[in-house]
């Protein structure tokens, strides 16, 4: 069984560094974890933290959803930071996951805490430090992920089980062209997604023990095991070697599939 870690408390957010680590939270413990060759670190940052993404320094960006915030850790010297907690003078709606451009912005989603909610939203985060709110009015905006070419910001409802596709403009900051990509069933829905460099989109999907494969087009093309009910998330090695990594609540795991798919960052 290809079980990288065990007795995680609600893993989430796997990620790669440049270096080829893998990092993931435990978000009902508070701590973010560091997995390199056959070893792991914990580094207790409070909070709850949930989606991760690493910026070009290593930085590792992540969304606080006790705290509200966006937050960072430095590898390095072991500090955490606040980079925003409010939108107009209100507290971020428990931010989920979260996603760099390559021109540097931002996208996060912020989507509460229930399903049949629809005041969730989605907000960028400006390479400038602007923030601003750029879709409103959906049921639990949970996993995103752009497309290889940066041109389209695939969006995942988890109150709806649906996938959106939206058309991304990096320089007025932009979503337009709202379009339903799949649906994914499970009893919950589809949560963390990530691309392979051939354009498929795995999604872990919640309550379906499965993270789902589409093709560029839309069709369901793989189902993977998650050797648990509960998949939260998923990465794919963008060097290759380490195939795609899927954090699992149920049984609080990391799961290795092998695969010589590429991830894309």
């Amino acid at each position: 069984m290809p079980i990288i870690l065990t007795d995680l408390n609600f893993p989430e957010g796997p990620c790669f560094d440049s270096k080829g680590n893998i990092w993931l939270v435990e978000k009902d413990a508070g701590n973010l974890v560091s997995v390199s060759d056959n070893a792991h670190t914990r580094y207790y940052v409070d909070g709850a933290p949930n989606g991760i993404a690493i910026d070009k320094n290593d930085l590792v960006w992540f969304c606080d959803s006790k705290q509200n915030s966006i937050r960072t850790f430095n590898p390095t010297d072991l500090t955490t930071s606040t980079i925003v907690n409010q939108y107009e003078n209100e507290a971020l709606k428990m931010p989920n996951d979260l996603a760099f451009d390559q021109t540097g912005n931002l996208l996060f989603t912020c989507p509460g805490d229930k399903l049949e909610d629809n005041t969730g939203y989605i907000c960028c985060l400006g390479k400038d430090g602007k923030l601003s709110k750029i879709f409103e009015g959906m049921f639990y905006p949970n996993g995103l992920a752009l497309s290889k070419d940066q041109s389209q910001l695939f969006v995942a409802e988890t109150g709806t089980k649906k996938i959106w596709r939206f058309d991304w403009d990096s320089q007025t900051k932009q979503l337009k062209h709202m379009a339903l990509f799949a649906e994914t069933g499970g009893s919950i829905g589809p949560d963390g997604m990530a691309f392979d460099e051939d354009g498929n989109l795995y999604v872990a999907v919640y309550g379906s023990s499965k993270v789902k494969v589409w093709d560029k087009n839309g069709a369901l093309k793989e189902e993977i095991d998650a050797y648990g009910y509960n998949p939260t998330n998923c990465a794919l090695d963008p060097s290759g070697k380490k195939g795609l990594m899927i954090t699992e609540a149920e049984q609080g795991i990391l799961v290795q599939h092998v695969t010589k798919k590429r991830g894309i960052i």
